[in-house]
């Protein structure tokens, strides 16, 4: 079997070889297992971001939740919006600014996120488990570095 050339004449670039190609399937791989082992909470990868962030935060505005999470305002605002709907979170427009909204954990929120931990942590587990312990840490650690390295303020 011969090689198609590229445009530029190098051999053509195989998808399981890019970075970004890659990138995008254990992206994929990992939504599946959190939406297998998590599906009764019917909660969202990103979702579950939020709530998470929420926590550590207790109160906070939206913007400050959109940076933690790496989200555009108006993604994150659909989020918060469908999570309280469902009473997992409050939001209040802020006394101090009217134009920005407050947000926290409801009750319910924080029983969900205890509820849901394990299974979250099962579906993260799983995602690597096809490497050893200490390639699960360099992993996580090389993924770090490439998100510190490549990180803004929005």
């Amino acid at each position: 079997m011969t090689k198609k050339p590229t445009k530029k004449g190098g051999d053509p670039w195989p998808l399981g070889r890019r970075p970004g190609f890659l990138i995008r399937r254990l992206h994929q791989i990992h939504v599946a297992l959190f939406q297998e082992k998590c599906a009764e909470f019917e909660i969202t990868p990103l979702q579950y971001s939020l709530l998470s962030a929420l926590a550590v935060r207790g109160t906070t505005d939206q913007t400050s939740l959109a940076v933690d999470v790496s989200l555009d305002r108006t993604t994150t605002t659909g989020a918060l919006k469908r999570l309280q709907a469902r009473r997992f979170i409050e939001r209040a427009v802020r006394l101090d600014d009217r134009r920005a909204r407050a947000c926290r954990l409801t009750a319910t929120g924080t029983a969900l996120l205890v509820k849901m931990e394990s299974a979250a942590r099962a579906a993260h587990r799983d995602t690597l488990a096809s490497l050893s312990k200490s390639e699960q840490k360099r992993f996580i650690m090389l993924m770090q570095r490439i998100v510190a390295a490549n990180s803004f303020e929005a």
